[in-house]
């Protein structure tokens, strides 16, 4: 594709209250890491440029709330979106048993559902000594789901680069076979109808 043609991505955080979502996407975004963030409620948007495969991309990633009770309202956001970040807590078993939850919630919403759409999966906080949720329970899970897994720190900056940017790059194939399949489909023509003649 030419680099002079940007193309807008809309991606997605979603996980259980708590787990670092907006400290991630700080993280990605403007390298800063804060130790205290307000309750996301409902949901923030933040966006970054940059350069796959000779494409630019602008990203606008909507950091979600994950409170309980915001859940009817955060999910009408999934809609339009281009792919999603699945984020739970290595030190907070819970959060990762709600990532089955969360996961069928964005596709549930994905118009048309569908199971190629882009997911990866993050497990933040690694920089704590409590870890709570097996590095092989995590993989586990996300190789039986078909999802890239990466083990993260937003406090340290370890892997979040890598994990936005294989998200990003899935986003971009899945959005290009999309544009692909449009241009097909309104060219092809109904087999077996007459062509008219002029005069």
């Amino acid at each position: 594709m030419n680099p002079r043609k940007k193309v807008d991505l809309k991606l997605i955080i979603v996980g259980a209250l708590g787990v670092g979502k907006t400290s991630l996407l700080h993280q990605y975004v403007h390298k800063t890491f804060f130790e205290e963030y307000q309750t996301t409620l409902g949901a923030s948007i933040l966006s970054k440029i940059i350069t796959l495969d000779d494409t630019t991309l602008k990203l606008q990633i909507w950091d979600t709330g994950g409170q309980e009770r915001f859940r009817s309202m955060v999910s009408t956001f999934y809609k339009g979106s281009d792919g999603c970040i699945l984020a739970f807590d290595v030190t907070d078993p819970e959060s990762f048993e709600a990532l089955g939850i969360w996961r069928d919630d964005v596709l549930a919403k994905i118009i048309p559902m569908e199971q190629s759409y882009p997911m990866v999966v993050l497990g933040n906080k690694i920089d704590l000594e409590d870890r709570k949720v097996p590095l092989e329970v995590a993989r586990g899970w996300c190789k039986e789901k078909n999802m890239p897994y990466f083990e993260v720190s937003a406090k340290n900056d370890i892997n979040v680069v890598r994990a936005f940017e294989v998200l990003a790059s899935r986003a971009l194939l899945r959005y290009q076979g999309t544009v692909e399949n449009h241009l097909v489909e309104s060219i092809k023509l109904s087999p077996g109808q007459p062509r008219s003649r002029c005069c």
